[in-house]
């Protein structure tokens, strides 16, 4: 079983002055055996497997358990891994359009340099993540639950955080870029180190995030617009 850190990254002076840091997975996978199975199983088990280059695109390992497993290079293209469990593993160079990951549970897991289209998170269980590098566009994280979770590095193009619930969410050097948070709770939330912060809808929703000032004024006409307030420089002097 692999043996995780947790709570790696948090606790400066400044820090404990903001929201409460997000504990971020430390993972450390055991000796893992190659995959030398065929296509995945619906309600597939797979324990300490190296999964490296597979090709699972339009394959069924809806309700499947990844425990301890490394997946590196892989495609995901229409791949269903719908309620999927995927715990204590390390998902690295990912690629894929349309994967079906709703209502899955990610625990203590490292995502690495994704590359991911229309991926399907909505209703899932995110607790303990790392999402570091790579680009996803069109997320769907609609009515999702997010603990503990950190995204670094990573560009991610118009996600749908509708309904879901934030708590300990970090976003770290990530290009957010027509971010939807509309019906979105967020709880210590910290969007200071955004390095691109673009909220499409559910700004007012911001209440239990921490901005910066400088988001803060590029967020202003977005804001006025959700208050309904018109904002006028008055009559120019003579």
């Amino acid at each position: 079983m692999a043996r995780r850190v947790a709570g790696g990254q948090g606790g400066t002076a400044a820090k404990a002055l903001g929201p409460k840091a997000a504990r971020r997975p430390e993972v450390r996978l055991p000796a893992l055996e190659p995959y030398a199975g065929a296509e995945l199983e619906p309600d597939g088990d797979y324990d300490g497997l190296e999964f490296r280059d597979q090709d699972f695109a339009g394959q069924d390992g809806g309700g499947a358990r990844f425990m301890d497993c490394a997946l590196t290079g892989c495609a995901l293209d229409e791949t269903r891994l719908h309620r999927a469990r995927v715990l204590d593993s390390v998902l690295t160079g990912i690629r894929g359009v349309g994967t079906d990951l709703a209502e899955s549970t990610l625990r203590d897991v490292e995502v690495v340099d994704a590359r991911l289209g229309g991926v399907q998170l909505h209703g899932s269980v995110l607790e303990r993540v790392l999402v570091r590098g790579g680009k996803i566009d069109y997320l769907n994280l609609r009515k999702a639950r997010l603990k503990d979770v950190v995204f670094e590095g990573c560009v991610l193009v118009e996600p749908d955080f509708g309904g879901a619930r934030l708590e300990r969410v970090e976003f770290v050097d990530c290009v957010l870029k027509g971010a939807d948070l509309t019906g979105a709770t967020l709880t210590d939330v910290d969007l200071r180190a955004a390095a691109e912060l673009d909220i499409a809808r559910g700004v007012d929703r911001l209440a239990g995030a921490v901005i910066s000032t400088a988001q803060l004024l590029d967020l202003a006409p977005v804001m006025a617009a959700a208050l309904g307030v018109r904002v006028d420089g008055g009559p120019e002097g003579d």
